[in-house]
């Protein structure tokens, strides 16, 4: 019960939110790059929040169904096709055993989310079902997926979800080249010059060819320090943005190193992390400073949003009010 991988992909893996609380072990977070669209995949099938997902990057993978489920595939647009018949994004989608399903290449953005109603079967380490690439832990024996592998899923959930016809979402995201990212300034804003500061924040950045899991290099105007960008090695966050002494920024990202000894002149805030990691190579970037407290802000309005997702996909759906109301006119007219 599960599906067969007849093609596997650029690179294709398993990921949840990530494995969190053994940085100071020195092992990776790792996790989805965009958190927002896996919260969506599993949102439309009802799953757990934090249930596993495939992440397809590029270019995506070709999969055959052993067994009946739901699926839904969110994120970029990657063109997806069931036995070569085109399936909408952002949608419940039911597949029968046998079905294929294709996931092409990205029209838009970077990456795209499966997510499966008979949830994957695939070990928990340290509390997550991640892969781990460089330690080859968690996920599917710790590496992309090939072609010929076999992934199971862990229950035979029941074929159906309440409003199934209304589990749609009109989302259409990724669709620019050209986004403004909001930062919280620092921690070691100190480092860079009034010169450097005023260059990250007033000019355009282009997205570099070095970009993967663990981070984006962006190409751009110098940014200047005062004496130098090495720092006592500190901790790194998701959406750190570094500046060698090259002086073109980094910004670490899922598969980020645990700690750095560069200056971090800004952090990304987490509600414009899904946009920036969805980015491709030559898109233009450019940041803005933002208050601690107008993230957190935003990242509620965010939240407010999430749930009234949840709220529309569980109404009814035209048609099926449609039939509920000519039902009633039959029992008033004929009692």
């Amino acid at each position: 019960m599960g599906f067969r991988v007849i093609k596997g992909g650029l690179l294709t893996t398993v990921q949840d939110f990530g494995r969190s609380g053994f940085q100071a072990q020195g092992f990776n977070v790792n996790g989805v790059m965009d958190r927002r669209a896996f919260r969506i995949a599993n949102l439309l099938l009802d799953n757990p929040e934090n249930e596993a997902v495939l992440e397809c990057t590029l270019i995506g993978p070709t999969l055959e169904f052993t067994a009946p489920m739901i699926i839904s595939i969110t994120g970029g647009d990657f063109r997806p096709e069931l036995n070569d018949e085109k399936i909408p994004m952002y949608t419940a989608i039911y597949v029968a055993e046998g079905d294929v399903l294709k996931i092409g290449s990205a029209r838009t953005g970077r990456t795209c989310y499966i997510a499966f109603s008979n949830y994957l079967k695939v070990p928990v380490v340290m509390g997550s079902r991640s892969t781990n690439l460089k330690c080859q832990i968690g996920g599917f024996k710790g590496r992309k997926l090939e072609d010929g592998d076999f992934i199971e899923t862990r229950i035979n959930r029941r074929i159906y979800l309440s409003s199934f016809l209304s589990r749609t979402l009109p989302l259409k995201e990724y669709e620019e080249d050209k986004v403004k990212i909001r930062v919280v300034m620092g921690p070691e804003e100190e480092v860079f010059s009034k010169k450097g500061i005023k260059s990250f924040l007033e000019t355009e950045f282009t997205v570099g060819a070095e970009f993967d899991r663990m981070g984006m290099r962006l190409e751009g105007s110098f940014i200047e320090t005062k004496r130098g960008s090495d720092i006592i090695s500190d901790g790194i966050a998701l959406g750190s943005i570094q500046v060698p002494s090259h002086g073109k920024p980094i910004i670490l990202l899922a598969d980020r190193q645990t700690t750095g000894g560069y200056g971090k002149i800004a952090t990304v805030i987490s509600v414009d992390l899904p946009k920036l990691v969805q980015r491709r190579m030559d898109d233009k970037i450019r940041f803005e400073a933002v208050s601690v407290q107008e993230a957190q802000q935003l990242m509620l309005q965010e939240e407010r949003e999430l749930q009234e997702m949840r709220k529309a996909i569980h109404k009814p759906c035209k048609e099926v009010l449609e039939c509920r109301l000519a039902a009633k006119r039959l029992s008033m007219l004929f009692g």
